[in-house]
């Protein structure tokens, strides 16, 4: 854990520069709006260790897949969101020399990301090696309102010298993904053009052929007023710049604005682009600056209105879960239902941007609750559009009549992961896109989407488990061989308990779900029999079958479900034996020593009881929590939310509030030692979920929102906001008793403590504890 940046409960503080944390704060300070994105580089040039990026949503590339030992069924490619045209590039050379920190002494710097407002403010004072000190004040962000923009105002105060200052602002698109499988550069150049207050670019993918067009707009400010400049143009392959060259004075403040705009090929005819670029331009340097960000400062305040958790008397909490907030708000929002959540949303390449089930198992809960309803529908439909890609996946896997399995790994529906552990194994995908739809429903009340879209997707996948279940003959039972479960740690076992839970839990919510809207509307549902040739009868039956005779392994002595077949069979050691200098395994460890050992990479069983809690008495949670959590080393970071989940179930507040800092603070702390690759995205909901349905105990059960708050000894208050069919609710915990106030026009049952209670339009309700 790296103690680095400082404690804010609504801002990340980077004091003084240190290059060997450059690149886990170029992550931690990057900043979007959903459709376009930004690593925290820096304007002028550095020549230090650092990752460029910059993202535009939906753009990949299919770059070939290189593997050693080619396999029937892998994918011809790994989709990846790529490195677009950098937009921020500002070159400042003063009097003959670049400025370029990692070659200047640096004597004062602060990097402030704020998170209220949503923006990134960087200050700097450095000596160049002429002797020549400037200050730097830049502040950027994507705008909120003008979703294909950026805007930068970056000011240069010359401290102790008068002289020759020339600013280039440019774009340039000759950018390199650092995870190209070949090294390849993924971009062909169409056009770019230069004006005197501006430059254009447009690019092209390789294959794909998504064009997207990157511009700018600048202006000078002097003494607070405009100033009338003449610019050059620097061209280079994919690259263009303004060069103005100026005179300054010591102490004389010049001012660049910078505007920018990424159009894309996804939402424009490609000849129309250059167009839309300088229209866009047009719009927002009209606003001017000043302007867009006060309007993003609005936009944002009318985001924390809805999504803010507020966590009184711990600091460090306070700052953890604002950070995850923050950066899932950035990432999605829900406007597009082509776009999904990747890992690592727009702050780096690494799992290369693409879908994984992630989004379903954790994503989904923290937009039903903090978004409209359009949104968490929006990523259920991301998924039946594809299904038709899903039901081809497993058709190459050697399955039929419909069966779909989900890729692991996605653009656009078709699998792009070239591990075979994962494409073929990594299976229980399949039933997160199922829960994802159940959990929805549950949620919303909606249940027209099981009738138009639901229905059809969760046949399909029971049709994957029906032909992927084995019948065994010794057994008498059916089994599923050569899986991998939610642990990484465990390749190719055999009954795994939590895919052989959540494939037979699918095929009964799939029962439910014929039964209901058969009742519903026959009319639809003939049709879609029809559709899909679905044996109503043949098929269900199996389906019956097999949920009747399903093995389920278990160890009698110790009362637990057994993560796999055989894991009694390995050496029972606890993470607490290992020695400190060997974590992260996954950093320190062959992997077949991992494969090997007993430990966990996260939740696995537990995360099958966290989705089907209802099922198990809390003596069954607890001995398993209790053998499994001491095994788990959380080396994903969707572990620590789920264990914190279930310790506070538990009423183990302790061990959730530290696995809840955990989460929080993975990235601000760079707990795994990969930060630097980019935020962990998909698990910031799941630290949400780790307040709102740990600490808040939040539930719907029998249709009706419940709650059991438990506050750690640390906060003196936790309170958030939730939006549930229509109503939204404040509740407020503290330590003594809890406030719920109902910001609607209409009434609300809810259950506090398994006790109701009705909560009318425009009224609170507390009680006492």
């Amino acid at each position: 854990m790296k103690d680095y940046f400082k404690v804010d409960e609504w801002k990340i503080i980077e004091e003084g520069f240190d290059p060997l944390y450059n690149k886990i704060a170029e992550s931690v300070f990057s900043i979007g709006n959903g459709r376009m994105g930004q690593r925290a580089n820096f304007e002028e040039a550095y020549s230090g260790e650092t990752l460029q990026g910059n993202y535009v949503a939906g753009v990949y590339y299919p770059d070939k897949t290189r593997v050693g030992w080619w396999k029937n069924g892998y994918p011809e490619y790994f989709a990846k969101v790529l490195n677009a045209a950098n937009w921020i590039g500002i070159d400042v050379n003063i009097g003959g020399e670049q400025l370029d920190l990692a070659k200047c002494e640096i004597l004062a710097f602060r990097r402030e990301l704020n998170m209220r407002e949503g923006y990134l403010k960087r200050t700097f004072h450095v000596r160049n090696e002429q002797g020549k000190e400037i200050k730097v004040d830049a502040i950027r962000f994507c705008s909120m309102v003008d979703d294909e923009c950026g805007a930068i105002r970056y000011t240069i105060i010359p401290v102790n010298f008068s002289g020759d200052l020339i600013i280039t602002p440019f774009i340039d698109g000759d950018v390199v993904n650092t995870d190209a499988n070949y090294d390849e550069k993924f971009w062909d150049e169409v056009k770019k053009d230069h004006s005197n207050d501006g430059a254009f670019v447009q690019l092209r993918t390789k294959k794909t052929g998504f064009g997207v067009a990157t511009a700018m707009k600048f202006s000078l400010i002097k003494n607070e007023s405009f100033i009338e400049f003449t610019s050059s143009p620097v061209e280079k392959e994919k690259y263009i710049g303004a060069e103005v060259k100026l005179q300054v004075k010591e102490g004389e403040a010049i001012t660049l604005i910078k505007y920018a705009t990424n159009v894309s090929s996804q939402n424009y005819p490609a000849d129309a682009l250059e167009k839309r670029a300088a229209d866009v331009l047009a719009h927002i340097s009209q606003k001017g600056f000043d302007t867009m960000l006060a309007e993003q400062a609005v936009a944002w305040a009318q985001k924390w209105k809805h999504n803010d958790i507020i966590i009184e008397g711990d600091a460090k909490a306070q700052q953890g879960i604002r950070f995850n907030i923050f950066q899932l708000n950035q990432t999605y929002t829900g406007e597009d239902d082509r776009l999904n959540i990747g890992p690592k949303g727009f702050t780096g390449e690494k799992y290369g941007g693409s879908t994984y089930w992630d989004t379903e198992a954790y994503c989904v809960p923290f937009y039903l609750a903090t978004a409209e309803q359009k949104v968490a529908r929006n990523l259920l439909l991301y998924r039946y559009k594809q299904l038709d890609k899903a039901i081809a996946n497993a058709k190459l896997l050697g399955f039929n009549n419909g069966a779909a399995l989900y890729p692991m790994v996605t653009m656009d529906g078709t699998e792009c992961h070239n591990e075979w552990e994962i494409t073929f194994e990594e299976i229980h995908r399949n039933g997160a896109i199922a829960f994802a739809i159940y959990n929805y429903t549950r949620y919303t009340g909606d249940e027209s989407y099981l009738t138009d879209y639901g229905l059809e997707v969760l046949i399909a996948i029971s049709r994957f488990w029906a032909q992927r279940i084995t019948w065994s003959a010794q057994r008498q039972q059916y089994v599923m061989l050569g899986v991998t479960g939610p642990n990484e740690y465990e390749n190719n076992v055999n009954n795994n308990w939590y895919t052989n839970t959540i494939a037979v839990w699918c095929m009964q919510y799939t029962l439910e779900v014929i039964d209901k809207v058969k009742q519903d509307d026959i009319v639809k549902y003939n049709a879609l029999v029809s559709k899909i040739n679905f044996k109503e009868t043949v098929e269900t039956d199996k389906f019956k079958d097999i949920i009747s005779k399903m093995y389920f392994p278990a160890d009698e002595e110790s009362g637990v479900f057994l993560q796999q077949d055989g894991f009694m069979d390995k050496e029972q050691l606890l993470v607490s034996d290992l020695p400190s200098s060997e974590r992260p395994i996954n950093q320190k460890w062959s992997w077949d020593r991992i494969l090997r050992s007993v430990f966990i990479k996260q939740a696995d069983v537990l995360q099958g009881i966290y989705f089907f809690e209802d099922r198990f008495d809390e003596d069954t949670i607890r001995r398993n929590y209790d053998f499994y959590e001491p095994r788990t080393v959380h080396e994903s970071s969707l572990s620590p939310c789920v264990h914190a989940i279930l310790a506070a179930k538990l009423g183990d507040v302790e061990r959730a509030y530290q696995f809840y800092l955990r989460t929080s603070r993975l990235d601000i702390d760079d707990y795994n030692n990969d930060t630097e690759d980019g935020c962990h995205i998909t698990s910031m909901a799941g630290t949400w979920m780790a307040v709102v349905e740990g600490f808040g105990g939040m539930r719907v059960k029998d249709d009706t929102l419940s709650f059991a708050p438990l506050l750690p000894k640390e906060w003196r208050a936790l309170s958030f906001q939730i939006g549930f069919r229509g109503v939204l609710l404040n509740l407020k915990a503290d330590k003594i008793g809890v406030l719920i106030k109902n910001i609607s026009e209409q009434s609300i049952d809810i259950m506090l403590y398994n006790i109701k209670y009705k909560v009318d339009a425009n009224s609170e309700l507390f009680i006492k504890n």
